[in-house]
């Protein structure tokens, strides 16, 4: 383990935030129960944004983490649950750039408030402005959005998700691009075959 790669990176990470938790867990580049393990540390936002998907995305100032998954046998928890391993290798960010207000609005109402999957019309907190190109394989920070962009730009990058305490369509999507990257096998979530 290189000592200065990992002094450096949690340099980068804002003092007690959940990233830098689950950073200071992964950095011993050893596999840790993702429910036992990192539950404790981060509670829910282990896997998020806020822990293993913020740390592997980086961000426009910060590299990301190579990171692997794997599902295991946990002796704690006496069932299979997902593990996490910080390989010790870095890579370059591909954050996504923060959609402008004016821009969301525009979303919105383009897509006249109806989720993608449902075509169901929701309030504006039970929805998610979502990529419809996944991060997974971008390989690079996203360029800042032009607000000016026009519909058919707009009907081409981004989809509205459902977001509410049911259920998040946009965790499906990240779980099957995120089996599409392993096997090579395009996903079928929902069972809608593409």
């Amino acid at each position: 383990m290189n000592r200065n790669l990992v002094a450096n990176f949690k340099s980068q990470l804002k003092p007690g935030s959940s990233q830098l938790k689950v950073f200071s867990l992964l950095s011993d580049q050893k596999w840790h129960c993702r429910t036992y393990e990192g539950k404790q540390v981060a509670s829910e936002q282990y896997a998020g944004g806020g822990g293993i998907q913020g740390l592997e995305r980086g961000t426009k100032s910060r590299p990301g983490l190579h990171l692997e998954t794997k599902r295991d046998f946990c002796n704690i928890c006496n069932k299979k649950t997902r593990w996490d391993r910080w390989t010790g290798q870095i890579k370059p960010s591909n954050a996504p750039a923060i959609i402008p207000p004016k821009l969301a609005d525009r979303i919105l109402k383009l897509y006249d408030y109806k989720d993608v999957i449902a075509n169901r019309k929701r309030p504006t907190h039970e929805l998610v402005i979502d990529h419809r190109f996944p991060m997974q394989r971008w390989g690079k920070a996203e360029p800042s959005h032009d607000i000016n962009m026009n519909e058919n730009e707009i009907k081409s990058k981004f989809q509205l998700l459902k977001k509410d305490s049911a259920g998040n369509h946009n965790l499906l999507k990240s779980r099957s691009c995120e089996r599409c990257m392993k096997t090579g096998k395009r996903g079928q979530p929902m069972g809608i075959h593409f």
